[in-house]
């Protein structure tokens, strides 16, 4: 996946680098298409390297390279500071489609990975396992390139100190802009030459790095209901109008934004916040953006109109984009978007659910074209039709369908510079069913049916077809995330499966996941191996998960154990100086700086949760002590949310609940009483964010 993200505060970083690197941070900015096709071949006549030993599904794809990869950890560091080479590091993800591309076209080409084997020392990171390190050189590839994305390629002294960095490179230089190849041959030369200047550099890199995380309580918001206004004109402005989102291509989901605004809306009824809310929704689930036959969002889209996909499907976006429908929901009335929350929990339990109750972390966006030709993959190719593939699989209903969708002889996909979806469709709402109603002279309920019906045969069909990619292991912050998406649905949508299933899932953490001699948890399991220290977002994300589970079934147990957990993450992260909780415990002498995020993207920030989960239990339990925390946690950010609040429209959805005391309902009675239950229908029917 290619991301741009416009860095919202500079780091002011004096030109510290060789005039050398000038040059080569061109190739940083060198942007593809993001059609580009990008197959994998097989590996299976390459001598293994050290990535198959690991359990991670995006190191296990690259244990084939003829690149001599490491995994993160001492024995590459010993090695690089034994043969006095510098660091390769590649940073990505297992579903992601341009570090794909980058791997056939770079780390699978013997002249390159002979250049990196000679000069350096090359280490390969799953990003989802290792947040913590991607943050690190993310936030340094952003304020020197003032872009970043993955896969992320960073080079290092060999004490991990960054020195030059950026995302996707292409092998050969294109145009003014240098290739790959070349900037291995660069970077190892002016090591040769220049060593003292790199070193020196970056050492002052890492230095204004430790300083630019640095944050501090001292500074309080003064007018925070200000603040929210400030951020609702940010909004207001950035908004895309009829297209919904905001910005231009590429546009994410990111429901921390929609979570803002329908509390803003909530809050001072502002109807403008809640339409741009509901548009945007609406156009994301009219878009190719969503899988309108399987269910499920893709990643993001290429475009403004939410038409062209990268087409994997990430387990977060599920989560909180489920909770963003059914907030829609709760405030219009429309059925409409509980169906859409339906739909994608429905994809969920199918796909992305283990047996052992677990939530998987994604799709690919890639996949063979056929089961005939599996080493020819090629993006979105899962979800793509022909026209005469409708035609034969639908028959005489493809007609009403293809209307509905957009479906067209020659193809819909017209930006296709690299022909890769030649004649293909993908589905996307284009009209009515009205329109549908009128055109071709039936009723509502027979428009509805002949959808239903055709989307079913269609769902039938194409598991037919080579599946992406299962990214299958289990990560503790987004099952948390996914927990409360089922929690509230169960409250929302009054389906008790969907309340099962949270149960089920957080269940399947407290056994595979959580260390009772110690009360942690770790944050990986998968192949029946748990592994890695749980970090902030692994404990916040699970916490919230559990008081969604609580509410949703008033059952003790989850309050309890959110509140254990509540207490192992204050001693293992929060910032006794500055306020707030860092992303790691400090335990890793690897890690060069200790971070404190402080950006909600496409996840919220850890601390954005981590301070809502404070100001929510502190009130359920009457700790004062954490009501004060979660204050502070906020305070810790002011000066962000004061220069930027739309970084952190989560955390700003703290500051709106941290304004007055929530509403308090107090429910008596017997669970399975009628009276009991219809009161609690009334109450989870309304949208009320500020309750306890």
């Amino acid at each position: 996946m290619k991301t741009h993200i416009i860095i919202l505060r500079a780091l002011h970083l004096a030109v510290l680098l060789p005039v050398v690197f000038n040059v080569l941070a061109e190739a940083g900015n060198n942007v593809p298409h993001p059609n580009q096709q990008a197959d994998q071949t097989e590996h299976s006549s390459i001598k293994a390297n050290r990535l198959v030993n690991e359990k991670s599904p995006y190191l296990l794809q690259h244990a084939y390279n003829p690149v001599d990869w490491y995994p993160w950890g001492d024995e590459a560091f010993a090695k690089a500071q034994r043969e006095e080479k510098p660091i390769f590091l590649s940073v990505g993800y297992s579903t992601c489609h341009w570090c794909h591309v980058m791997e056939k076209e770079s780390f699978l080409n013997p002249e390159i990975a002979a250049l990196m084997n000679k000069h350096f020392i090359s280490i390969k990171v799953d990003r989802e396992e290792r947040p913590d390190i991607d943050r690190i050189y993310m936030t340094f590839v952003q304020t020197t390139t003032g872009r970043g994305g993955w896969p992320m390629s960073g080079f290092l002294t060999p004490d991990r100190k960054p020195f030059f960095g950026g995302t996707y490179f292409p092998p050969e230089g294109r145009g003014q802009r240098p290739g790959f190849k070349d900037i291995l041959l660069k970077i190892s030369d002016q090591w040769e030459q220049n060593r003292s200047t790199l070193l020196t550099s970056a050492t002052k890199l890492t230095a204004r790095l430790r300083d630019f995380t640095k944050t501090s309580t001292e500074s309080g918001i003064v007018q925070p209901a200000k603040l929210l206004d400030s951020a609702f004109a940010w909004y207001r402005s950035a908004y895309a109008g009829r297209l919904g989102g905001f910005g231009r291509a590429p546009k994410f989901p990111r429901p921390v934004n929609l979570n803002f605004l329908f509390r803003y809306y909530s809050r001072s009824r502002e109807k403008q916040a809640l339409e741009m809310a509901i548009n945007t929704l609406r156009r994301m689930a009219a878009g190719g953006v969503r899988d309108h036959v399987g269910g499920g969002f893709h990643r993001y889209s290429t475009d403004r109109r939410w038409f062209l996909p990268h087409f994997e499907k990430m387990l977060y976006d599920q989560a909180l984009l489920t909770v963003a429908y059914l907030e829609a929901f709760q405030i219009t009335g429309d059925k409409f978007f509980a169906e859409v929350a339906k739909e994608i929990l429905q994809y969920v339990m199918r796909d992305l659910r283990s047996g052992q109750a677990g939530f998987f972390s994604a799709e690919d966006a890639d996949s063979s074209i056929s089961k005939e030709r599996p080493e020819e993959k090629a993006e979105g190719a899962f979800y793509v039709w022909t026209h005469e593939e409708l035609e034969y699989l639908l028959g005489e209903e493809s007609n009403l369908f293809g209307t509905y969708y957009g479906v067209k002889m020659e193809g819909n996909i017209a930006r296709d510079p690299f022909g890769e979806f030649e004649r293909q469709n993908l589905l996307s709402i284009v009209t009515t069913r009205r329109a549908l109603r009128v055109e071709f002279g039936k009723t509502e309920t027979e428009v509805d049916d002949l959808l239903e019906i055709s989307r079913q045969k269609l769902l039938k069909a194409r598991p037919k077809r080579p599946r992406p990619m299962l990214d299958d292991k289990v990560l503790t912050a987004w099952n948390g995330l996914m927990i409360s998406a089922f929690s509230k649905a169960s409250q929302t949508l009054g389906d008790e499966s969907y309340l099962t299933t949270a149960r089920q899932a957080a269940d399947f953490n407290r056994k595979h996941l959580y260390d009772s001699r110690t009360k942690t948890i770790k944050r990986r399991y998968r192949d029946r191996e748990a592994a890695i220290d749980g970090m902030l977002d692994d404990y916040a994300f699970l916490i919230q998960g559990l008081l969604d589970l609580y509410e949703a079934s008033l059952e003790d147990k989850w309050l309890e154990r959110a509140i254990e957990l509540q207490e192992t993450q204050n001693r293992l992260f929060r910032d006794e100086k500055g306020g707030g909780f860092f992303r790691t415990t400090g335990q890793d002498s690897s890690l060069i700086i200790r971070l404190k995020e402080d950006y909600d993207g496409a996840v919220p920030a850890p601390n954005s949760i981590a301070a809502l989960n404070l100001l929510r239990l502190g009130q359920m339990t009457g700790n004062a002590d954490w009501l004060k925390m979660g204050e502070e946690t906020i305070l810790s950010f002011a000066h962000r949310l004061e220069a930027a609040p739309q970084a952190m429209p989560q955390m700003m959805v703290a500051v709106d609940s941290s304004l007055g005391k929530p509403l308090q309902i107090l429910l008596a009675g017997d669970r399975e009483d009628e009276d009991t239950l219809k009161m609690l229908e009334q109450i989870r029917k309304h949208f009320v964010p500020r309750k306890v």
